[in-house]
């Protein structure tokens, strides 16, 4: 069994496929499983892997390497929204969101402990909210919440203890946050919450079962990020800034920016990625990677440690976005993944059903896989290795 598996995810057509890597033949498929794209992947140790089904409405375990690939699977509220684990990777929370609605709806939270096993829902706030879980003793659910934004904390065995029937849970700490949040990290090293807004980097450590709001990291650009990742190589955070006209029918024109601030040393680094579509990133062991969509031409983008960019063209897909649409609603995108113990990052070409396997130290295309599903939607991927220290992110991607 290879040390290095990449998990795809149909979430369209409700297909699972586990992928040994480098050569991608399949090992492993589950079906009639709608993995949840936004709440996407969450690193366990081990190399398992949490997410949630949002049509059956269970958060599942799998084990990429195991003999059964769905280690367990736990009822929860959906459609999920983000998911979140404590930094030993037992405690978990899963947030419910729009769904294929307009306007939020569901206040249902749902908490886990895989040790016992125990699980409850309870009502919090009808939200988009993000979700981080803190250690550093008894452990604690934060929620990002937007109009108005604040960081509620909440005590994690309060809302295990929950009776039956969903009750009202309201936080016992609230940090104030400006209305417009959107992307969380959190790094369990220092116990520090991040929050994005238009304003810049939001902060907070814990203080007992409260939070202390911290300095603002600015973003040093016109632009504003609306995703955090916490890098496990080494202690920092990265977003892809998005500048230009908000109207999503320009974005061929936004302007895109990777952003990098060390943890350690407050600095903060910026480089240009060009105009297009730029969403989420990946971390593989010495590149960070994006993909950019644009009538032009799409390409992965591959930026070592000494911001030294490579461009990587990638072949065009059917039912791409194009300019004077949005790149949202009807079309095809792209989902990119990678492991920070392994040089190779995965791409996708949506509506195709084809994985492109990249070498980010050469640029070359190793393997390239055809499965059996269009990966509409770009599909969802994780690229997970048993001690890759993937899990040092506990936040699903």
């Amino acid at each position: 069994m290879p040390d290095t598996a990449l998990l795809v995810s149909d979430h369209v057509a409700g297909s699972v496929y586990v992928l040994a890597v480098p050569d991608g033949s399949v090992t492993a498929r589950l079906t009639g499983r709608h993995l949840s794209e936004h709440a996407g992947f969450l690193a366990l140790p081990g190399g398992r892997v949490a997410c949630v089904d949002d049509r059956r409405g269970e958060l599942l375990v799998l084990d990429p390497f195991g003999e059964e690939l769905v280690e367990r699977a736990v009822p929860v509220g959906v459609p999920a929204e983000h998911l979140a684990c404590d930094p030993t990777g037992r405690r978990l929370a899963v947030t419910t969101g729009l769904g294929k609605n307009t306007v939020p709806w569901s206040d249902l939270l749902t908490v886990v402990d895989l040790t016992t096993g125990e699980s409850a829902r309870v009502r919090t706030r009808a939200d988009e909210p993000g979700v981080t879980v803190l250690g550093g003793g008894e452990p604690l659910a934060v929620l990002r919440h937007r109009t108005p934004g604040g960081l509620a904390a909440h005590r994690f065995a309060d809302l295990l203890a929950a009776p039956p029937g969903c009750p009202v849970a309201p936080p016992h700490a609230l940090l104030p946050l400006p209305d417009d949040g959107h992307g969380d990290a959190h790094d369990p090293g220092t116990g520090r919450v991040f929050a994005a807004t238009a304003a810049g980097v939001h902060t907070a450590r814990r203080d007992g079962d409260t939070l202390r709001a911290g300095a603002v990291i600015p973003w040093d650009s016109p632009a504003r990020g609306w995703y955090l990742r916490l890098d496990t190589r080494r202690p920092a955070l990265w977003t892809t800034l998005r500048g230009g006209s908000p109207d999503p029918l320009n974005w061929q024109e936004w302007t895109n920016q990777a952003w990098r601030h060390d943890l350690t040393t407050g600095r903060t680094s910026l480089t240009d990625l060009g105009p297009g579509l730029v969403f989420r990133l990946a971390l593989a062991r010495g590149h960070t990677a994006f993909t950019r969509i644009h009538p032009d031409g799409d390409e992965l983008v591959l930026l070592d440690a000494d911001h030294t960019l490579r461009r990587v063209p990638l072949p065009a897909m059917d039912g791409a976005p194009k300019a004077g649409g949005t790149p949202w609603e009807g079309v095809e995108r792209r989902a990119v993944a990678a492991s920070p113990g392994s040089d190779l990052v995965a791409v996708t070409r949506g509506g195709h059903g084809e994985i492109h396997l990249v070498d980010a130290r050469t640029g070359q295309e190793t393997t390239r896989v055809r499965l059996g599903t269009p990966l509409r939607h770009g599909g969802h991927m994780t690229l997970v290795g048993r001690t890759d220290g993937a899990d040092g992110d506990p936040v699903g991607r």
